[in-house]
Formats: C-alpha cells, sequence, structure tokens
C-alpha cells in the first residue's frame, strides 16, 4: 500500500512536492522540532520549519506570498513570505503517529508570536488547521479569510474552521 500524500508544495518552486509522512520525518534534522510545546506554549507534536519545507522545494526567490490552502474546510490564507520564513512551522505528527484530522491533520500551520488578530496580514487567522497545499506565489494568492468584524466573529465562534 502507498503512503498517503499529507502536504504538497507549489507554485514558484524549483521542485514541486508530494511529501508522505516519511517524506517529512526524513528533512534534515536541524528543520525538525522534536516537541513544539517548547516554542508554542499548550501545543503538542512533531515539526518542521518552514525554512526546512522552503529548501526541500527549492523555493525561487521571486516568491513572496505563502498561500495556505486546507481543502477539508475550504480555507486559504496568503500571508507575506518575509513575515514568517523564519519563525513558522508545520506541526505534522503527534506521538510518532501523522497529525490525525480531529488534530487538525494533515498538518497544522503555525506561527508563534502572531500579531495581534486582524492587526495585519500575519494574524491569528494565518495558524491554519487541515493544511494540505503550500503554494508559493508572487503576489498575493487565494485567501478567504473574513475581512469585515462580523464575519470575523462568526469564524472565531466556528472552532471546525480553523485554529482559533
Amino acid at each position: 500500500m502507498t503512503e498517503s500524500i499529507l502536504l504538497r508544495i507549489t507554485g514558484e518552486v524549483g521542485q514541486p512536492k508530494e511529501l508522505t509522512f516519511a517524506d517529512l520525518t526524513a528533512i534534515d534534522p536541524q528543520f525538525q522540532i522534536a516537541d513544539v510545546s517548547s516554542q508554542a506554549g499548550g501545543r503538542k507534536g512533531m515539526a518542521v520549519t518552514l525554512a526546512g519545507l522552503l529548501n526541500v522545494a527549492a523555493v525561487k526567490s521571486s516568491a513572496n506570498y505563502l498561500t495556505l490552502h486546507a481543502a477539508a474546510d475550504n480555507f486559504h490564507a496568503s500571508i507575506p513570505l518575509d513575515g514568517v520564513r523564519e519563525k513558522a512551522f508545520l506541526i505534522y505528527a503527534l506521538d510518532g503517529a501523522p497529525l490525525a484530522v480531529k488534530a487538525g491533520g494533515p498538518c497544522r500551520f503555525f506561527v508563534p508570536d502572531h500579531l495581534a488578530c486582524r492587526s495585519a496580514e500575519i494574524d491569528e487567522c494565518a495558524n491554519v488547521k487541515f493544511v494540505d497545499t503550500l503554494e508559493f506565489t508572487v503576489g498575493k494568492g487565494h485567501d478567504n479569510r473574513p475581512h469585515d468584524d462580523a464575519a470575523h466573529a462568526a469564524l472565531h465562534a466556528n472552532e471546525k474552521s480553523h485554529e482559533h
């Protein structure tokens, strides 16, 4: 049986990727975070840094936005790459196994110390559950985060949609 693809990396990359759990665990240890609780209190799991994924896919210098796609709930967030390049990570494992959907799998994107929610493009809504594709683009990509107070409040009230 073929191992499932957990993460696709597309767009402005030298090497588009379809990564399995084994592929993610095989990324160079310098890019692995064995226990994310050390960087994100209250969180659990193993992660790979965004810097490591940039390296694996040979992201082109022309890419200036990262679009996070979560097909499971049709959520998309496009954020400036420079704002997250060095600090963001992707949680992909919990207790040695692939991250389950009930825990936000296949992957969960997290930016420690994000800015206060909705104060900038990189806010609490950039912490996305169910991520299955990272798309690197020139300019902002597809983004369906709420843009008015009522829609934003509704999103925060609906824990199934994403991180909050």
